[in-house]
């Protein structure tokens, strides 16, 4: 493995050069192009489905080129990493001082768990000197006159198939969203009931040579995903004439990974980062699109609640990363874990058994990760999980209404129930049934359909 200090001292430098565009029939492709000088290139591409098969001529609007360069941006990170160079100089675009302190900001809390697993001591201000040499031909135009719909980003789990449902209360038209799509991600938009052409599906193909060279033992690690989620959502939206990108991103997405830190698995998920990219879509890039959470106010147990009645989804909901080539629950890892606990108060354990294909809960080999989702451990799994005390919630009431049923505890249920944690967090047990975090980005008719489907038509005060 190539240390961080090495790697910068024999690549110091990385050049954003400059990102190309080509129309074909269906799509627009685009194409970044990326440099470590002495070490390699990168050509990473993106392809965007076109609203028709009349020329865009992206070259023509500065709007679009402005959000085709920001995605660059975002998708620059994957590679500056592996050599982590002290310079990035920007040539395909123009950024002035403060857009730099923003995307400063965003590389380093979005690489938190890049630099935390590498054992890498980066400083804020000096990690990265971000110098400009590019520009824009021309001025912003005004946006696209934009409609009503929602583009809503579609990953397969339980998160964006409760959107999907509250949204399509607003009787607004809706449309998925799906980078490189799966089963899981085209059956969840089946389920919704939304057709083929209600389907925008974005490719995303990263360069083999960055893969050549983690293999090769260069650094590698977790970069801030859901950033480039925001920009190409974005990009999608504009093109296609909607005004909103509804994501599905909840209040526990906030809390830090590792206790007393701003190391944050999740940061591009947080409400954080949702505001800073709201306020710079705002100020530099005004597209005409709002970009919000749907289920910013909740916390991954009421969400839990409310898929539980979503049955249509069950059988077909997927999030484990460690099954998702294969499109599968693993049943091993933390993510699948996590699942199965925050749904246990809410459907049954030989459901629950059934829908990921094994009891996860009967398994000794799972207590590590037990004891790490419930803050027994110092730091939670490097997943999108959610918050340390509603886990803790969700296995009390689950003990609870086991116990009362006469039902025998699983062996890590057992194994908590004579913790001292479980004396503790049980008192909390109801916390999270009506929890509201009012800071958000709901457009008032979206928080009315969200009150009256999860709140009971009426806000805790």
């Amino acid at each position: 493995m190539k240390t961080y200090e090495a790697c910068r001292r024999d690549f110091p430098s990385f050049f954003y050069e400059s990102f190309t565009c080509e129309e074909e029939p269906e799509v627009l492709r685009v194409t970044y192009h990326f440099d470590i000088p002495g070490l390699a290139s990168f050509a990473p591409v993106w392809t965007f489905p076109k609203p028709d098969e009349k020329p865009l001529q992206p070259e023509e609007d500065p709007t679009l080129q402005i959000m085709l360069f920001s995605l660059g941006m975002v998708e620059l990170i994957s590679y500056w990493k592996v050599t982590c160079p002290p310079k990035v100089t920007v040539r395909a675009g123009s950024l002035g001082s403060s857009q730099i302190h923003w995307w400063k900001k965003l590389y380093f809390l979005g690489l938190g768990e890049f630099f935390y697993t590498n054992g890498i001591d980066a400083d804020p201000d000096f990690f990265m000197e971000i110098n400009c040499e590019g520009s824009f031909s021309s001025e912003k135009k005004q946006p696209r006159k934009k409609g009503e719909g929602c583009l809503v980003p579609i990953g397969g789990g339980k998160d964006s198939a409760c959107t999907l449902e509250l949204l399509k209360k607003s009787g607004l038209p809706l449309k998925a969203y799906i980078i490189n799509p799966r089963g899981a991600t085209q059956k969840t938009a089946e389920a919704a009931g939304l057709s083929s052409a209600d389907c925008l599906a974005v490719g995303r193909t990263l360069d083999p040579r960055m893969l050549e060279l983690n293999r090769e033992g260069y650094l590698n690690g977790h970069t801030p995903f859901s950033a480039l989620v925001a920009f190409s959502s974005l990009i999608t939206a504009y093109l296609h004439g909607l005004k909103y990108v509804a994501l599905s991103n909840e209040s526990s997405a906030n809390e830090s990974t590792v206790a007393g830190s701003s190391v944050n698995h999740q940061y591009s998920k947080s409400f954080e980062f949702e505001r800073d990219f709201h306020e710079y879509e705002e100020r530099y890039i005004s597209s005409g699109v709002y970009y919000f959470s749907m289920l910013r106010p909740l916390s991954e147990f009421q969400i839990a609640k409310y898929f539980s009645g979503l049955t249509a989804y069950h059988d077909i909901f997927r999030s484990c990363n460690v099954g998702s080539k294969e499109d599968i629950w693993c049943g091993r890892c933390p993510k699948c874990l996590f699942v199965f606990l925050i749904l246990s108060p809410f459907l049954s354990h030989a459901r629950l058994t059934e829908i990921f294909g094994r009891d996860m809960l009967e398994d000794q080999e799972m207590l590590e990760d037990f004891r790490k989702l419930t803050g027994l451990a110092s730091e939670k799994p490097f997943e999108c999980v959610g918050s340390r005390d509603e886990v803790n919630a969700a296995i009390c009431l689950t003990i609870e209404q086991m116990e009362t049923a006469g039902e025998k505890l699983p062996r890590l249920l057992a194994w908590y129930r004579e913790q001292p944690l479980y004396e503790t967090s049980f008192p909390q047990r109801h916390a999270f049934q009506r929890r509201y975090d009012p800071t958000h980005l709901l457009p008032p008719a979206f928080l009315r359909i969200l009150t009256d489907e999860c709140y009971e038509g009426e806000l805790p005060c």
